[in-house]
């Protein structure tokens, strides 16, 4: 019979068959095979078949009573050879023999071909039902999840830490290889060791690591051909992560963003769940430390920022960011708070180290010129580009642009700046009567008004972009009319309140 082709175990992580023979409440007893302390479980499945082999992905501990073994026949030690040997060409991980009601012991044949084919074999006692096996698989399977996420939630927070530190980028890679348990390696684009921190678990890991960073390091420009020869091909664009083993370490490389030919490595004992995530991080952060150190922008920045600390005007330090027009983004991840990493990855992902992190929402600064574009994971509010005497204005609209995209579930919203009847009212007039306008409302009231035409009265999707319930958008917009005393029903009215509305 022709070999099966390899089937991808299941994407969630495996357990330790040793921990589901620790369980006490279980009572599982291993009596044959490997006892192999690293033997991972990916699930549980019970099959009285003959062949189980066609029902199995791989990683399973296959649970059976023995319903097709026969108690007594010349062929035993065949038809439980054949049986163990299908199981282990499906990739099984274990095989669960339970006791009672239709054998007493576990067969002797079973045993020896499970001890031949190096198949662990557990006698699951009679007390034990395998749904409660089954069961106890998927418990230790959550607890390896949460672990899993806490321990990369925690490296987040600490590599976000160190990279606000006097020296980021040591401590970024101090941090990376106590959070891994090896070596983490900063190369230039030379291939030069720039800096580094943790112990090889390897004697051979040093060299071979070099080696994997040139795999994803960027290939330099070709070269032009001569006269006589003609121009090389273009290099094939190297990968952006590449992993290697070697001796008794597990090796990872990453091409750092900032576009400069740095390449961060690790070299750690095991490859863990998580261990990407941790790494992808702590290269996000490098390529933001890294692009700073090559470009000088970090010390515009701060130069920029003591002028504006001692007084100066916006448009008088804005040379030093290297651009006149500038286009401010508000940024709100999906389904939590933002974090200083989540904002860091936004930003390098828009092209700008420019970022602010609010209680609720990150916001960033982009030149002018680039098109800020939908992010994974992000909805996104995007102001028009603007001179930095106009930036507060393009911050207001900004944050208007990201309520819109919340309220309607866009994952990005750009503000509208082009001509409007507005602008025929000289700014002075138009200012003095909105103030005399709205002047029963205040901020809130003012707000609550402002989205909800801006939504055409939508009461669900105003509550959405206010974060509030829509019976508190009714009694705030029942409470604007009372106060202006108008009907908010009539356009005419709706038109005058937005046009003065527009001018806060």
């Amino acid at each position: 019979m022709p070999e099966p082709a390899a089937v991808p175990t299941p994407p969630r992580p495996p357990v330790p068959l040793a921990a589901l023979l620790a369980r006490e409440d279980l009572a599982l007893r291993q009596i044959a095979g490997p006892r192999e302390p690293d033997r991972a479980v990916h699930g549980a499945h019970a099959s009285e078949m003959a062949d189980p082999y066609p029902y199995l992905l791989g990683g399973e501990l296959l649970l059976t009573a023995g319903v097709h073994i026969p108690g007594a026949a010349a062929d035993l030690g065949s038809h439980c050879d054949d049986y163990v040997a299908r199981i282990v060409a499906a990739g099984g991980a274990a095989l669960g023999f339970g006791l009672a009601p239709v054998h007493d012991t576990v067969p002797r044949a079973l045993a020896t071909a499970c001890e031949a084919r190096g198949l662990p074999l557990l006698e699951v006692p009679p007390r034990t039902t395998f749904s409660g096996v089954a069961r106890a698989v998927w418990q230790l399977m959550a607890q390896a999840r949460h672990d899993g996420l806490r321990r990369v939630t925690e490296a987040q927070q600490s590599l976000a830490a160190a990279a606000s530190r006097p020296h980021p980028v040591p401590s970024v890679l101090r941090q990376l290889a106590r959070r891994t348990g090896g070596r983490a390696v900063l190369y230039g684009p030379e291939g030069t060791e720039i800096a580094a921190a943790g112990r090889e678990p390897d004697s051979g890991a040093g060299p071979a690591l070099a080696r994997l960073a040139r795999v994803v390091r960027p290939a330099g420009p070709p070269q032009a051909g001569t006269a006589t020869a003609p121009a090389a091909p273009a290099p094939s664009p190297a990968p952006a992560s590449a992993t290697d083993t070697t001796g008794g370490a597990a090796l990872s490389a990453y091409a750092l963003g900032s576009g400069r030919g740095f390449v961060l490595g690790i070299a750690a004992p095991r490859r863990e769940a998580g261990d990407h995530t941790v790494a992808s991080v702590a290269a996000v952060l490098l390529s933001l430390l890294t692009g700073e150190h090559r470009s000088g922008s970090e010390a515009a920045r701060s130069s920029a920022l003591v002028r504006l600390l001692l007084g100066a005007a916006p448009e008088s330090v804005a040379p030093l960011l290297g651009k006149e027009r500038w286009q401010v983004v508000h940024g709100r991840p999906e389904g939590r708070a933002p974090d200083a990493v989540a904002a860091a990855a936004l930003g390098a992902a828009l092209g700008s180290p420019l970022v602010d992190l609010g209680e609720d929402v990150v916001r960033v600064l982009v030149p002018g010129e680039r098109e800020p574009l939908a992010q994974p994971g992000w909805t996104l509010g995007v102001g028009a580009a603007a001179t930095p005497a106009d930036w507060p204005a393009a911050d207001v609209r900004a944050a208007r642009a990201l309520a819109r995209a919340r309220a309607t579930r866009a994952p990005l919203v750009r503000y509208g700046a082009r001509p409007a009847l507005a602008d025929l009212v000289p700014p002075d007039e138009a200012e003095a009567h909105a103030r005399a306008l709205l002047a029963p409302l205040d901020e809130t009231l003012a707000a609550t008004l402002r989205t909800w035409l801006s939504l055409h009265g939508g009461w669900d999707r105003t509550a959405v972009a206010l974060g509030v319930h829509r019976n508190t958008v009714r009694q705030r917009i029942a409470r604007c009319a009372a106060l202006l005393g108008t009907d908010l029903d009539d356009p005419d009215v709706r038109m005058e309140l937005w046009f003065a509305l527009r001018q806060g």
